[in-house]
């Protein structure tokens, strides 16, 4: 008799990303609101992108990104919709929360349960850490950024491990959406249905209520 392949576990929440014009305006921008400024973590090369990050608990952190102004572009658009005019104009008001990323321990597997494309499976290094990432042809967030994008660390280390602790933690996610129920549906299927709520309203919007020593705070 023959035996049935064990169910993918879900995937948990790996981290948020917070986009911003500069990377400096990011950090700023989160040490501002939470009381805690963001590591600088290191260059993407094949997204023309660099990054700071802060970590928020085990395994789990906030990511700034933003375009690296020495860095060379990419024949392709960059990851998180960060060449996207719509993107680029919003950000130009301010930094902000773009989209979250959750870990999987069998991302192929993981990404074909989802019925929303997250797009194929990207090789990707940074310093010291391997991993597996998807990422839309055109760079686009699935489900408008309330879907997340699949990731698989490759390498024993997280970069959460290396940040020093901090006293900000989520408290929760939270999600708009003008026609919220392919992305529950796409959320459920990926058994992160209870991880973010989503409601509708007329624009897409992904938020995070955060705890810090200045008292909550939402991104």
């Amino acid at each position: 008799m023959a035996t049935r392949p064990l169910a993918v576990p879900p995937p948990v929440p790996d981290h948020l990303v917070v986009a911003a014009t500069t990377l400096a305006e990011g950090i700023e921008y989160v040490g501002d609101l939470t009381g805690s400024a963001p590591r600088l973590g290191g260059r993407h090369v094949a997204m023309g992108t660099h990054n700071a990050l802060l970590r928020l608990g085990e395994r789990f952190y906030l990511e700034v990104i933003a375009v690296d102004p020495d860095g060379a572009k990419p024949a392709r658009p960059r990851w998180f919709d960060l060449d996207h005019p719509s993107l680029v104009a919003a950000l130009a008001e301010g930094p902000r929360l773009v989209h979250w990323v959750a870990r999987s321990d069998d991302i192929e597997r993981t990404a074909r349960t989802c019925p929303i494309a997250l797009g194929p499976i990207h090789p990707m290094a940074r310093g010291d850490y391997r991993w597996r990432i998807t990422i839309p042809d055109d760079g686009a967030r699935p489900g408008r950024g309330l879907v997340p994008t699949l990731i698989q660390w490759d390498v024993p280390q997280h970069p959460a491990d290396a940040l020093p602790p901090t006293p900000v933690t989520l408290v929760q996610l939270a999600g708009e959406h003008p026609d919220p129920a392919p992305v529950r549906a796409a959320l459920a299927a990926l058994g992160l249905g209870e991880v973010l709520k989503v409601t509708f309203a007329t624009s897409p919007r992904l938020a995070a209520m955060l705890r810090t020593p200045r008292g909550l705070v939402t991104l």
